[in-house]
């Protein structure tokens, strides 16, 4: 079992201190984080203590420590999960051989590139969110944010540490250029479609931390898998953190549902108008902003039909989810049936299956988002309200891959580019879709004993305190 330092000033289980020319090279990057974490972090919180949880092991019991802490002072440090003995390559062509301690020469650009490309995802999230403290709608909540981001900062040191560890000077150049990229900035934007997205209401939030997060499992369980032992280490460790943040998103929703729902009972409400006027975000606009934020998170798979898939996995770099529960581990037989949009219509295709690994992983990715929405549909139908969030057809509002320049409507059905412009509004969220939400967020609550309007109470506190527990000493 690793040892944990915490009193060095990069905590770690990694024996930082063995490498002095390593320690060197984060301990001057780390300035450069706390810099970019005060540009670009919480907005008007820098200051405030906060009720944060901070890794301090990496067993199952007892791995983080809750306490206040000023967000600049958080411990962020670098954690690898145990390694496991005699661990051998799971999947692809080099299955059962030892897995790779150090970085395979053949394989270095494709492994720093993927380092880099999630690595890139942990900062843009932080900066998507930097403002929504100003609009919290509880302190509870407010603290979740901060969580969230503070954890998404230790996530970029993981990755950092590896481009450090493992690549040299271009490594270095790599990790210096994660902090000089922005969210959303149209000439050094963040490398993937759903990080530039503008995150800038709860509602937002709550769908981000649901679906985009819940990318980011995936993602990790496929990394997880690695051949290169340091990379699957690194993202088992980050999966423990990861599981909160899709929490937040889920509970998030299920309680805005759950206020709607009950005033639309108790006061007889039928119409969004209705809906609205009492303060309330209406269901079809729930839908509108479901639609954009899980659209947009499908596209982080990649396309349906990828040879850089299929290679990751033939030559053990990116496995699949969950590579165990699988019976074929090498995958040279197999094929996978898909629809391909084809001259308007969809033809039917089977695919080598290790050219839609993507598509294996986003099959796991959208059964596990059914589940959340089941839920929040319980809690709607348990206020005797005849409606129900749906998952809207993966060919829909498509950036990458097969449907990239096919326009379908929610069903999956191919219609007009023009009929699709005419209909979006319907789909996804209008101008004034935005401007309504955001107006129910324009007075922060930093009264910890109230709740916005908009959504009910959490069922219960975080770490055995009240719901109304002072999570954050905000001075206003």
């Amino acid at each position: 079992m690793s040892s944990v330092v915490t009193e060095e000033r990069i905590p770690n289980n990694v024996n930082l201190s063995s490498d002095k020319k390593l320690q060197r090279a984060l301990e001057a990057w780390q300035p450069n984080f706390i810099s970019w974490w005060k540009e670009m972090g919480p907005e008007g919180f820098q200051q405030d203590d906060v009720f944060l949880r901070t890794a301090i092991s990496v067993t199952s019991e007892g791995w983080a420590n809750f306490d206040y802490v000023k967000m600049p002072d958080y411990r962020w440090g670098i954690f690898l999960a145990d390694e496991v003995a005699d661990r051998k390559v799971g999947f692809g062509d080099e299955m059962g051989k030892p897995v790779w301690k150090e970085v395979p020469g053949e394989h270095r650009n494709t492994l720093k590139r993927l380092i880099v490309t999630q690595g890139d995802t942990e900062p843009a999230s932080v900066e998507q969110q930097r403002l929504l403290g100003q609009t919290c709608p509880s302190m509870y909540d407010l603290r979740n944010l901060f969580q969230v981001n503070v954890e998404e900062g230790r996530h970029l040191w993981a990755m950092v540490y590896l481009l450090h560890s493992h690549f040299g000077r271009d490594g270095r150049e790599d990790a210096e250029e994660l902090l000089l990229r922005r969210s959303g900035d149209e000439n050094k934007p963040r490398m993937l479609g759903a990080f530039n997205e503008p995150c800038t209401d709860w509602l937002s939030f709550f769908m981000f931390t649901y679906f985009t997060d819940r990318d980011g499992k995936f993602q990790l369980l496929a990394l997880s898998e690695s051949a290169f032992d340091p990379l699957s280490r690194t993202t088992r460790f980050m999966l423990t953190e990861e599981a909160h943040h899709m929490f937040v998103g889920e509970t998030g929703v299920l309680r805005v549902c759950e206020r709607t729902a009950e005033q639309m009972k108790t006061h007889k409400l039928d119409s969004p108008e209705a809906v609205r006027k009492m303060g309330l975000i209406d269901l079809p606009t729930m839908q509108k902003y479901l639609n954009l934020w899980y659209t947009l998170s499908l596209d982080l798979f990649g396309g349906e039909i990828s040879s850089n898939a299929a290679s990751f996995f033939a030559t053990g770099i990116k496995g699949r989810a969950k590579e165990d529960s699988y019976d074929d581990h090498v995958c040279l037989e197999k094929f996978y049936g898909m629809d391909v949009p084809k001259n308007g219509a969809f033809t039917h295709e089977d695919v080598p299956l290790r050219n839609a690994m993507n598509e294996v992983l986003r099959d796991a990715y959208v059964e596990d988002c059914q589940r959340g929405v089941d839920k929040w549909n319980r809690t709607i139908a348990e206020h005797g309200i005849d409606a129900k969030l749906t998952l809207p057809s993966r060919r829909f509002h498509r950036h990458i891959g097969l449907f990239a320049d096919v326009a379908c409507d929610p069903s999956g059905n191919i219609i007009t580019k023009e009929a699709f412009e005419k209909q979006k509004g319907s789909w996804l969220p209008t101008d004034d879709d935005k401007a309504y939400v955001q107006s129910l967020m324009q007075k922060p609550v930093y009264d910890p004993k109230q709740m916005a309007s908009w959504i009910a109470a959490p069922k219960h506190g975080i770490k055995g305190r009240p719901v109304d527990f002072e999570y954050v000493r905000h001075q206003v």
